[in-house]
């Protein structure tokens, strides 16, 4: 396949283009600067509207995963801005240019997030599940809705909405390993908020598995298929470094340090079930967080 893929220098970008290229496919990076000499590149910058359209035909596929971080720095109301914007306009602008391309690609497929969902304490969430009113559930409303030029010109379009995506190299795993080596690891809260995780292993292999399977579109759950609450995961990670948890962070603790960030990725609770990958056949390399983890920290 030829894939154009946003976000290439992201965490999960880095992955996939280092899986598909090993796998003989084609990559070419959508940038915010004037294309390399001799790299397959293509220039963008969605804060003006602009793309270069000449050079997006010719695609197979297109994966869509920039976006402005939502975990660092507090949420002011210009950083709020920033996250919302980078994740509606230039989704805008890709499937509306898309769309209007004479041969365009036949899947789309466009970051989005379980924050779609909102705090939902123990309820069993799938794709059919409302949506929540926070927010980041907003973010995701018009992300995903962001979509709808393409989906509307015939092309399939697949929202994936990721969960805790867990690598020992970087996102929130990588923030968690320093404190929890040093025996200063513990619950977040109370600790029964669901988490709903997945390894970077399994993100590439279902975006892998959703570009080559027609028959996949629409939303699609990015979990593994066995979430756990927060106190879970602290006692799972502490015993996998072997190192105690006892350090509690108290929910005035965490929100006084991140504000409404905290509520959000912190204290929320989505227990979040892969409904869409389970039903298509998708065989996740790990399942449980105990082997997860295993698996991680030999790396």
């Amino acid at each position: 396949m030829r894939v154009l893929i946003s976000g290439s220098h992201g965490l999960v970008g880095r992955a996939l283009v280092k899986s598909l290229t090993q796998n003989g496919d084609e990559v070419v990076r959508l940038v915010r600067k004037e294309p390399a000499f001799g790299e397959a590149e293509v220039e963008w910058h969605p804060n003006q509207g602009l793309i270069d359209s000449e050079h997006l035909n010719k695609l197979d596929a297109v994966v869509h995963l920039a976006g402005e971080s939502i975990a660092s720095g507090r949420w002011t109301d210009e950083k709020k801005k920033q996250i919302h914007e980078s994740r509606v306009k230039g989704t805008e602008l890709l499937s509306k240019s898309l769309a209007r391309l004479p041969q365009p690609p036949a899947t789309f497929v466009c970051a989005s997030a379980i924050g779609y969902y909102g705090d939902r304490g123990d309820e069993v969430l799938s794709e059919q599940s409302s949506p929540g009113s926070d927010f980041l559930a907003q973010v995701c409303i018009d992300w995903e809705k962001a979509t709808i030029p393409a989906s509307e010109q015939g092309i399939r379009v697949v929202s994936t909405r990721f969960g805790i995506i867990l690598d020992a190299h970087g996102g929130a795993l990588a923030q968690m390993l320093p404190p929890f080596r040093l025996g200063a690891g513990g619950r977040i809260g109370t600790g029964k908020q669901w988490m709903s995780w997945i390894v970077l292993d399994d993100v590439v292999g279902a975006l892998r598995y959703v570009l080559g399977n027609k028959s996949v579109a629409g939303p699609v759950n990015f979990v593994a298929p066995n979430p756990v609450t927060n106190g879970e995961f602290t006692k799972t990670l502490g015993h996998a470094l072997s190192r105690p948890t006892f350090f509690p962070i108290p929910a005035f603790g965490v929100r006084l340090a991140f504000g409404e960030m905290a509520d959000a990725l912190l204290l929320a609770s989505a227990r979040v079930k892969p409904a869409v990958l389970n039903a298509c056949g998708y065989s996740f390399k790990f399942s449980e967080l105990k082997d997860a983890l295993s698996h991680l920290l030999k790396k």
